[in-house]
């Protein structure tokens, strides 16, 4: 569905993302996990056509992204950025209808795919009218999925959309995201700095560091058969403190 081949960006002097090749498998959820400034939000943002690549190629379904298709196939893409980004000035309707209303929609079918978003994000109705500062934070989560998935995308992209909730409303919705992702029958790719995160919502894990794919597989691979010692260095620092004094008491 996307694939990456030879891709990478530089600011100036310093290296974003190094040559990079990725496929994307149809209809199955990548995460792209590493520690800040390790170039994550960097590839997400390319495949988005926010910035352009300095060489390499991107494609989308088999067609080349290009400045001349950017926009059309934009369209065919979610996109669910740090914290949201809402516009706090529109309800969560008008956020959530933004696109569909340019794109010329009618009432009837904003209001028939506003119904399917609210019972799949479990988002309640009476909330759309409501503006955002008048939402808690995961309700402001789930009017972003839902503003990202209003027009059916083909692909649905996600850079850290549970990095600013606190653990109890971020570990409620990554239980209703796994279903989401699955009903959506969308291509995912999700950023996230969260290992136990990533396990759970991912088919595969793209482990970065220093803007380089360190190790591409399933969490079994990467605990099992790490390709280096970073990948184990990086799976061990994630581990919570309790969990840690619990494995070393059972070695004992």
């Amino acid at each position: 569905m996307l694939a990456i081949h030879g891709i990478s960006k530089c600011y100036g002097q310093t290296v974003a993302l190094h040559p990079a090749t990725i496929s994307f498998i149809a209809g199955k959820t990548t995460a792209l996990i590493g520690p800040s400034g390790c170039g994550k939000s960097t590839l997400l943002r390319l495949l988005v056509g926010l910035i352009p690549p300095d060489q390499g190629i991107i494609q989308f379904d088999g067609e080349e992204l290009r400045e001349d298709n950017l926009q059309a196939i934009r369209r065919r893409l979610g996109y669910v950025i740090q914290e949201g980004g809402l516009f706090p000035h529109l309800t969560a309707r008008d956020n959530i209808s933004l696109m569909a209303s340019r794109l010329d929609w009618s009432d009837s079918q904003i209001d028939e795919r506003l119904s399917e978003l609210c019972s799949l994000t479990k988002f309640p109705r009476d909330g759309l009218n409501r503006f955002p500062a008048e939402l808690s934070g995961g309700q402001r989560q789930r009017v972003s999925l839902m503003r990202a998935l209003m027009l059916r995308p083909k692909v649905l992209l996600l850079d850290e959309p549970l990095g600013a909730l606190d653990p109890l409303i971020r570990a409620d919705l990554q239980r209703d995201l796994r279903e989401i992702f699955r009903a959506a029958e969308a291509t995912v790719i999700l950023v996230t700095h969260d290992m136990g995160e990533a396990a759970y919502l991912a088919d595969s894990i793209v482990l970065m560091r220093a803007g380089k794919i360190v190790q591409q597989g399933l969490f079994q691979d990467l605990w099992r058969q790490p390709a280096d010692e970073y990948v184990t260095e990086f799976i061990n620092a994630q581990r919570s403190p309790l969990e840690t004094m619990t494995v070393e008491g059972e070695a004992q």
